[in-house]
Parts: C-alpha cells; structure tokens; sequence
C-alpha cells in the first residue's frame, strides 16, 4: 500500500449473500448494481466510506464459487483473489438465513491461508430475534461473526466500529512500510495533491510511462462507452497493463461503472469502464436497464467520452446515439475504432458520417486493444480534448473573431432586417459557454449560427468539444443609455 492510497478492506463471499448492498449500504449510496438475481457484481467496484473520521475504501467483488469452472466464472474469482491480495482487512459476507454452506467453508480456507485480518458478517438478519443464527458461523474459524441486516442497516454501525479500526491498523502498518523504503527512489506513481483519494499502483502498460511531476489541473476523468461487445474492458485493461477488469466474448459482461486511477505523461487520469449501451427499451426491467443508468451517470460526470466502436463493423446508427448521448452530457468526445486489427473500415466514411450526424464533429482514431495500436494516443487525444474543454478564449480575441466573421460573411436579413452581434464573451467552461448581445433574437437563423459553431470550433480547434452560445437580446436599458449618450453629444 502506498501512504497516499485510502487502506482498501476487500467485501468477499459466495455468490448472492448480499455484498453489494452491504457495500452500498456502508458507503452510503447505490453505486454498485444490486439485484435479486445471483451473480450480478463481476468486476471489482472501489466505494469510498467514512466512519467517526476514518477513511477508507471498501472493494465490492463478484461471488467466488470454486464449484463452477466456466471462464466468465473464473475470470470473477480472479479479480476477488486480487481484490484480496491488494486489500488490508477482508469482509466476509455470509448468508445467516441460508446456514453455513460448503461455498462459505471454500471462501473461509483461502482467507485463513493468508495473513489478512478476516471479518465474518453474517448478513440478511432482518430481524432482532433472529441474531443467533449467525453462531453457527463460528465453525469458519475466523472470529465471533457480526449480525447485520444490509437491507435495513441493523448492526452496521458496530459493524463500521469494527472496518474503521482495521482501516487505522492498515493505515499504521503502511506508514511503517514507508519508512522501511524511505532511501528508495520512487517510480512509477506522481506526488499526490492535497486532498486527492490517491492511486493504486499497476506494473507494466501505460502505468510505467508516469511521470514523477505533480499533475497541472485537475484529474482528468474519461469515460469509456459504447454499445456492448465492442471491446471497452479491453482497451481498459491495455490503458493499465493489467487484468483490471472481467472480459469475456458474452456480450454485456459489465455491469457497474468502474473507476480505475493512473498517470500516464505526468497527469492524473480517472478512467470508467461502463456496461454497454442499448435503448432503454430493450433492457427495460432487467439487470442491464440498471448498469445502462451507472453508464450514463458515469458520462455525466466525465471530461471526455471515448466512444468505442467496432472497425469491423464501421459506425452504426446505434454508435451514433451513443456519441449523441455523450454529447448531451456535457462531456467531450472521441471516436475510438477498435479490433481494427480483425477488420479494417474505411476511416474516411467514418470521419464523414459522424460530422454529417453528429454536431460535435469528434476526432476518429483507430486502435486495436489487443495489439496495443494507438492505445497511447487514445489518452494523449483525451487528456487534449479536456484541457480544450476546459480552456478560455480571451474577450478581446473572441470579438475580433466574430467581427473577422461578420465581415466574411454576414447573416441573411429577415423582412429587410439584419441581425447585429454587439459583444460576445466566454461565460463558462467545462464545457465552454458563450455569450453574444444581439439586437434582435428572431433574427437568427439556424444555418448561420451552425456556420458560427462550425467557425468557432475550427480556428480554436474543438472539435469533439461541446459547445453552448446563448444569443442575448440587447436590454431596453442598454438602448436608452446609447440614445441618452447620442442626445448629449448633439
């Protein structure tokens, strides 16, 4: 553990005991997908939590039945392995009403094996009464179990008593580990800024090109989307060089929004593998409606969404919808053509049909995630296309360019009436916002302020940058304070 990374408690067991909403329920909210079906939660999900001062971070992870050997269950038990091997305390969540099961005895002897502090929650007491169930719990060995009810939240504060001491323990025993190391240089992690939840370390990948050089602004977040089975945990696990999150050839595999931290050329990146998107329609009722709704909520609050597509494939109307999504959200966007390692597409068809349908006009970029193409330039374009979302055209510079505009090309007149812009200024960033004083709003029409857009994004380079003008009708007050000043020279 490094001593700016929050001490990590990993929330194990077999499948459907109730982790995940022990987790939410824990943290606070409901960020990880819970549902009545087994085997929901896959990948490993961090939830940061704070009890009586103490932070820490609890990894939610998939159901570890040792019984089942298909690959997508396998691919489930590997990441609570390493879920287990990178945490300071485990958790594990029994099912008290279901009794001891031989899946919970298989879970027990792999946390004996190990030298980790082991805590029994006995879940799903629902009911006051009901507390001794959990006794038969003590037969796993691993200490006196604690009765709690994640549905109703009975006994998770002696439980939290209990995670916040093992959190303070992991957070000393890290402490004395750096002042072990204190002589040797550090390589691949960036000093941390103050007040930021930290970076967990991956070897190899991108995660070596990190620089030791404070990150500039802000963390850069980006979301990766994109319909299902186009590649997006892939290219997530090439960004890191590690096996961070589950993949499979079953389409839908992904069903929370997963945020992995790393630096790459001296900045700080929050990337978010996502469930794949479909209408809602489809998934209306399901377990997919449920991870589409984390999807979206994860491209709310992103920077910049790469849109995943399949070269093989080209871009489809539904790519289409989901780049139009990420551009109602706010965010800035990048197409990224994967597999193109399997089949190529034409990239000028591509480039052509996303400007025709897509107002943001985004950067293409083709990638293959299992060769390692372009997967650098994926974050260079990201971390680009950010600080241009975040940027500021000075007011001067921006009225010298809608006058340069004006005169190129002014706007058509209506009833023998022309529109006249008096005065534009950036109002907003992240995503850039314009204001412009105009004389009458009725005046505008929609070809010309497309052309306005289309101008602005081509001499400041935003492409892919969503952005919002706010034509301003000229106040009455302005008219009369013009006319006063007209009089009084006359």
């Amino acid at each position: 553990m490094t001593p700016h990374r929050l001490p990590e408690i990993a929330v194990v067991g077999f499948p459907n005991v109730g982790k995940s909403t022990l987790a939410n329920r824990l943290a606070g909210g409901r960020e990880a997908v819970v549902h009545r079906d087994a085997g929901v939660t896959r990948d490993r999900k961090a939830l940061d939590c704070e009890w009586n001062g103490c932070r820490f971070r609890l990894i939610d992870t998939g159901g570890v039945d040792l019984a089942a050997d298909d690959s997508l269950s396998v691919a489930v038990q590997r990441q609570a392995r390493e879920a287990i091997a990178d945490a300071d305390a485990v958790a594990l969540v029994v099912d008290a009403r279901a009794g001891l099961r031989q899946g919970d005895a298989e879970v027990a002897e792999i946390l004996r094996r190990g030298n980790l502090p082991v805590v029994v929650v006995a879940n799903k007491i629902d009911e006051p009464g009901d507390a001794y169930l959990a006794a038969e719990f003590h037969q796993l060995g691993l200490g006196d179990p604690h009765p709690v009810s994640a549905t109703h939240g009975h006994g998770t504060g002696d439980l939290l008593d209990q995670l916040a001491e093992l959190a303070k323990g992991g957070a000393v025993r890290a402490s004395d580990e750096v002042a072990v190391e204190a002589g040797e240089p550090a390589v691949t992690s960036a000093p941390e800024p103050a007040g930021s939840g930290g970076v967990a370390e991956h070897p190899g990948g991108i995660m070596g090109m990190a620089s030791s050089e404070e990150s500039p602004v802000d963390d850069v977040h980006v979301a990766v989307i994109g319909r299902p089975n186009v590649g997006k945990s892939s290219l997530v696990n090439a960004f890191l060089g590690t096996e961070r999150v589950v993949v499979s050839e079953i389409a839908g595999t992904t069903r929370d929004a997963i945020d992995t931290e790393l630096d790459f050329d001296g900045r700080r990146l929050v990337l978010v593998d996502t469930a794949g998107l479909r209408r809602r329609t489809k998934v209306a009722g399901t377990i997919a409606y449920y991870a589409q709704l984390r999807s979206e909520r994860a491209a709310g609050r992103a920077d910049v969404a790469l849109v995943v597509c399949d070269a093989s494939e080209g871009v489809t109307s539904e790519d289409l919808r989901v780049t139009e999504l990420a551009m109602r959200s706010g965010c800035a966007t990048l197409v990224a053509l994967n597999k193109w390692d399997v089949g190529e597409t034409d990239l000028e068809d591509a480039t052509a049909r996303l400007e025709k349908r897509v107002r943001l006009r985004p950067p293409v970029v083709t990638c293959s995630a299992l060769t390692g193409r372009n997967v650098p330039k994926l974050l260079e374009r990201s971390i680009e296309l950010a600080d241009r979302r975040a940027s500021r055209i000075p007011t001067p510079e921006l009225n010298r360019f809608v006058q340069d505009l004006l005169a190129s090309r002014p706007p058509p007149a209506k009833a023998g009436r022309r529109l006249r812009l008096y005065y534009a200024a950036q109002v907003e960033r992240r995503p850039p916002r314009f204001a412009i004083q105009v004389n009458d709003r009725r005046l505008i029409t929609r070809g010309w302020a497309f052309h306005l857009e289309n101008r602005l994004r081509e001499a400041y380079e935003l492409q892919g940058v969503p952005l919002v003008i706010d034509f301003v009708p000229r106040s009455g007050r302005s008219r009369r304070r013009r006319s006063g000043l007209a009089t009084k020279s006359r």
